[in-house]
This record gives structure tokens, sequence and C-alpha cells, in this order.
């Protein structure tokens, strides 16, 4: 009984939060439901002479079988309460955070204003400009009270002067509100609700800015960065362009600085996922490490993977979207130890339905969330039921397990990125093929180029050197592929219906007996 509660809570909070992320429902339309929900658990509680049945009770006579009747009639009808109470809360948490701008900053939109803030995350380097994060306060006069007003706003800004974290900054422009585009692919991108996930409700293009004083903001976080900063140094200093880019976006997530040419060779060849900050990157080479040291004790096979996904948070600068990638990732490696995977599997669920009950948004508009999600589903169900194809695959280093790993996290997200990038390319298995079973290797060897070269920059260049090589090679395989004619074909409107439908079937296959059996041993 306790687990059909606990699926009840979860799912419902989940679908209520779906639903509200594409449709609007009036507020008080979902506490009316949420009350009626309290009611009806209260009502088939007192109608249940001893709350929950016993499971093998063999009734007696007529009346002991009404009685186990309406055990079951009550114990469903508080199971349906109970999902219809999470999915009003889901609705409700939702309304919660998403609330329009104070009034004092919209009646600025497309005015030139000056104001003052600080820079709250890394600054974000793309081909030809940064961008910025700025926290801004404005005081709203009223005839009783002064109130303060914050707001987040992204500046765009060129590539001459070294913005950090933590720099306070006046800066003066046009105010405007981000607009939806239009990708490459013909696919429109929510650019709205992808900030606002952020809080980040405004952008200015290209504003003068002046630096006030520098190293304000949290200590640790300033201290993360800044140390993530020292090992893309010293890592870009042992291994060259552009496969020091490519480096970066394995290890560290750092794609942003891509050009266009290249980034459109990872779309066309279907291995864009390789670069995307998500448990993907780091749940393989955690697992690798904990494959290679597995003729040492168990335990330490574990804290060896779990020591990986510090480090990966660490290397990052401990941002949100990689303290969420390595939740994913310890979560895998703890299942793919242990074997119990259904027992990690409501783990998951939990840390996933806490990470949107923090945030809402992540849920559909947060891409590195949801592909850390599916990544992980997959290498904790998927990966061992694929195994057996991949006996050809020789075991040395463990590669049969890397390789299945891997795959399996591909064909998991690969629906997914078809959803959401449009992309269809007909060169994907092969290049994925040719390319997964050398990322856990190139990514080991990416850390170690870094942190070996905080230490001595001649002790880094070998390291460097069969970094570069893999490198290399991959971006070789990506190059080859991508330049073939008809290598990709888009659809800038695969519909969410069919992603959908492709994930039941997913699920159906993964899941399809236990459900079943979980269904059956409730009755």
């Amino acid at each position: 009984m306790r687990d059909r509660i606990f699926y009840a809570i979860c799912f419902g909070f989940i679908f209520g939060v779906l639903l509200r992320s594409f449709l609007f429902v009036n507020l008080y339309l979902a506490i009316l439901f949420g009350i009626i929900s309290v009611a009806l658990i209260l009502f088939f509680a007192l109608i249940s002479k001893d709350k929950w049945p016993a499971r093998n009770a063999t009734p007696a006579s007529n009346a002991s079988r009404s009685d186990s009747g309406w055990h079951s009639v009550a114990g469903g009808g508080i199971m349906i309460s109970i999902f219809v109470l999470a999915f009003s809360f889901g609705i409700l948490r939702f309304h919660m955070v998403d609330v329009p701008a104070p009034s004092i900053f919209e009646s600025k939109v497309g005015q030139k204003v000056a104001l003052s803030g600080e820079i709250i995350d890394e600054p974000s380097i793309k081909e030809n400009n940064q961008q910025l994060t700025i926290r801004t306060v404005l005081k709203e006069v009223s005839p009783r009270t002064v109130l303060e007003r914050s707001i987040e706003i992204l500046l765009s800004t060129s590539l001459d002067t070294d913005y950090k974290y933590g720099d306070k900054i006046n800066f003066s422009g046009k105010l405007e509100r981000p607009e939806n585009f239009v990708t490459d692919q013909g696919k429109i991108f929510d650019y709205v609700n992808y900030l606002r996930k952020d809080g980040i409700f405004y952008v200015m293009s290209y504003p003068k800015i002046e630096i006030v004083s520098r190293g304000n903001g949290n200590k640790i976080k300033g201290a993360l960065f800044f140390a993530k900063d020292k090992f893309l140094e010293k890592m870009n200093f042992a291994i060259t362009a552009p496969e020091n880019l490519l480096m970066g976006g394995l290890i560290l997530g750092e794609k942003s600085s891509f050009n266009q040419a290249l980034r459109q060779s990872f779309v066309n060849t279907g291995t864009i996922h390789i670069v995307a900050l998500s448990g993907y990157n780091v749940t393989i080479v955690a697992e690798w490490l904990m494959k290679l040291f597995a003729f040492l004790p168990k335990n330490f096979g574990i804290g060896i993977g779990i020591l990986a996904v510090l480090l990966f948070i660490i290397m990052t600068g401990g941002s949100s979207t990689a303290i969420r990638a390595g939740i994913m990732a310890t979560l895998a490696l703890v299942a793919r130890a242990t074997g119990r995977n259904y027992d990690v599997a409501r783990a998951l669920l939990l840390a996933g339905v806490f990470m949107i009950l923090l945030n809402p948004f992540l849920l559909v508009f947060d891409v590195s969330f949801e592909l850390s999600f599916l990544a992980t589903v997959a290498v904790i169900f998927l990966a061992p039921r694929i195994e057996k194809y991949f006996l050809w695959v020789p075991k040395i280093f463990q590669l049969r397990d890397i390789v299945s790993v891997t795959c399996a996290a591909y064909i998991f997200v690969f629906p997914f990125i078809l959803y959401k990038m449009g992309n269809l390319s007909i060169v994907a298995l092969p290049a994925n093929v040719l390319i997964l079973p050398f990322i856990p290797f190139t990514m080991m060897l990416g850390f170690l180029t870094g942190f070996v070269g905080l230490i001595s920059h001649i002790v880094a260049v070998p390291f460097g050197f069969f970094s570069y090589l893999f490198l290399h090679y991959e971006l070789g395989v990506i190059s080859f592929f991508s330049n073939l004619p008809f290598s990709a074909f888009y659809f800038p409107d695969f519909p969410l219906w069919l992603t959908t439908i492709i994930y039941v079937y997913f699920i159906y296959r993964l899941f399809g007996r236990n459900i079943k059996s979980f269904l059956k041993n409730q009755e």
C-alpha cells in the first residue's frame, strides 16, 4: 500500500506540473479539486473499518465478501484521491513560480535605462560574444512603503573584457523582453521559458558596462569557478584547438564556444548528446572507473565512481545543472554496482520530483535535466538487457560494458533529441558506434591532463598528446559522416504525440511485467 501511495504522489505531482507547463489552469479550480480530494480521502478512510485490507484474507461469508468489496473500493478511491491531490499540488506549485515581472521593470521595457547589479553566474562565452547574468535591484515607491524589487537580466556583450562571477557593474542600454526564435532546423525555440527557468525576464544587447568592484558573491562558488578556469587553462595548454573545444564539451559541457559549423556537424551526425552537460557523460566515466577497479573491494569501486562524480561537479563550478547531473549519475552507479535497480529507481523518481518541486520549469524547459533523467533510466534498466547483443565485443578494459551502457543511453535519448532538435541523422548509428566506446577513455585523459597540468606543464604534455589523438579521431569521424551527402534530414515538426508513443513503448518493454506484477500483488 505504501508503494502505491508513493507512486500516486510522485506521478500525480509530475503530471500536474506537466499539464500546467503547457496549459494555463485556473488556480481556484486546482484548489477546488484539491479540497474535494482531501474530502474523498477522509470519506473513504472512514467507510473502511480496518482502513487497509489484508492481502490474502479469505471471505467466510457474504458479509465478509461485502466488507472486502468495500475495502477494495475504499482503497482504490483513496489512491485516486491522493493522485488528484498531488496533481492539484503540481498545478499549484507551477503557478507559484509562474509570476510576472515586477511592474517597475515592465514600465521600462523598450527604454534606455541605467542600472547596477552583480554577475551571479559564470560568463557564458559564445563564438562572437559573451553573456552575463546580472541581478539588479530597483526601489518601488508607494504612498505607504518603499519596496526593493530584484530581477535578473541577461546581457550580451563583446569578448574584449574579462568579466568574472561576483563582479559588481554599472550598465546602461535598452531593456528588452526575450523573444522565441526559429532554429536552423526550423524548430521554434522557446527562448522565453528557457530563460525563465533560471529566473531571467529581460535581455540587453551590448550595453555600456563599467566594473565597480570584483570578488563579490558566494566565496565557495567563486573558488569553484576559479578552479574550473585554471583547469581549462592548463588543459588547453596541452591540447590545441579545435580538439580542446571538444574536450571541454565532453567533461564540462563547455560547448558554448563551438563555431556554428562544428555545432552543426554534431547535430548532423547525432552526436550532440556527448557534449551536453548531463548525467550521461559523467555516468559512463564513473562506470568505467568502477569496472577498472573491480578487482578491489566492492565498496572501494563504488567510492571511486562517486569521487569521479564529485570531481565533475567541482570542475563545472558547482552549477545547479552539474549537481542535478551528478545526482542522476550517482543513482545510476549505485544501481549498477548493487544490482538493486528497482530500489534505486524509487530514489531516482524521488530525486526527480524533488528537483521539479524546487524548480517546476525543469520538467519541460530544461533539456539538460531531461537528458540526465532519460540517460540515467537507460543506464539502470536498458543497459543490462542489451548486454547480450554485445557478446562479440571484447571484455578488455571492460569495453563490452562501456559499449552496452553508451548504446543504451543513446537509444533512449534519441527520440527526445529528434523531438527537440528535429534532426534525423541516417549516419547516427555508425558514427556513435565508432565514437562512443572511446568517449570514457577520452574523458579520463582530459581529466588527467587538466589535473596534472595544475602541477606541471611538462608532465601534462604526454597526457595532452594522447588526449589529442583520441579527440582528433573522434572529430575526424564526425567530420567524415557530416560531409556525406544526405547525412541528415530535418523534421521541424516532429510531433510530441509520436515522441510520447515511443517512450510509452520503451516503458512498456522495460517495466511492463513489473507493473503487472505490482498491480496483481496489490489486489
